[in-house]
C-alpha cells in the first residue's frame, strides 16, 4: 500500500515538473529576441505591406546594453529588402547608440530605427524573416523578425 502511494506521488509530482517546464518552454517563443555579447535584442517586428509598397520597417521592444561599455548597431541586412537603411541618432544612415548599461525602446510610435529600401514583396501579417544585425563591438548577428500589427503600449502610470 505505501509502495503504491509513493509511485503515485512520484508520478504526480513527474507530471507537474513536466507542466511547469511546458510554460518554461513556450514563455520564450512568445517573447523573442537574440543575445549578442552583451546586448539582448528584444522582439523585433514590422508592420505588415501592401502589394506595390516598396519601403517597409524594422522596429525592436528594446535593445538593452547589459555592459559596461557603449556599442552601436552599425548595419543591417536581410533577404527580403535591397537595403536596409538605419535611422540613426544624428541622421539617417547613421549608427544607432547603444550606451552602456541602458535600454534603447525602438518602437513603431517613435519612428523607424530600420527602414526596408527595395521590398521583395509585400510583408505579410503572421510571416517571419531573418534580419542579420552588425554590431560595432558585439559583431554580427541574426535575429527573426515577426511581421504583426502592433499593440499600442500599455500605459505606464499608476497611483501610489
Amino acid at each position: 500500500m505505501f509502495n503504491g502511494w509513493m509511485v503515485a506521488a512520484r508520478r504526480q509530482a513527474v507530471q507537474v515538473l513536466l507542466a511547469g517546464a511546458a510554460v518554461v518552454v513556450s514563455g520564450p517563443v512568445q517573447s523573442h529576441g537574440a543575445t549578442v555579447g552583451a546586448l539582448q535584442v528584444e522582439h523585433p517586428y514590422a508592420v505588415p505591406t501592401v502589394v506595390g509598397q516598396t519601403e517597409g520597417a524594422v522596429y525592436f521592444r528594446a535593445i538593452r546594453n547589459t555592459g559596461p561599455a557603449a556599442d552601436r548597431l552599425i548595419a543591417a541586412e536581410t533577404p527580403v529588402a535591397q537595403t536596409v537603411r538605419l535611422q540613426g541618432d544624428e541622421s539617417p544612415s547613421k549608427a544607432i547608440a547603444l550606451p552602456a548599461r541602458s535600454v534603447r525602446v525602438l518602437r513603431h510610435e517613435q519612428g523607424a530605427p530600420l527602414l526596408l529600401q527595395g521590398l521583395q514583396r509585400p510583408l505579410l501579417e503572421g510571416e517571419r524573416f531573418v534580419l542579420t544585425l552588425h554590431f560595432e563591438h558585439a559583431g554580427t548577428r541574426e535575429v527573426v523578425v515577426w511581421v504583426q500589427q502592433p499593440r499600442e503600449p500599455k500605459p505606464s502610470g499608476h497611483a501610489h
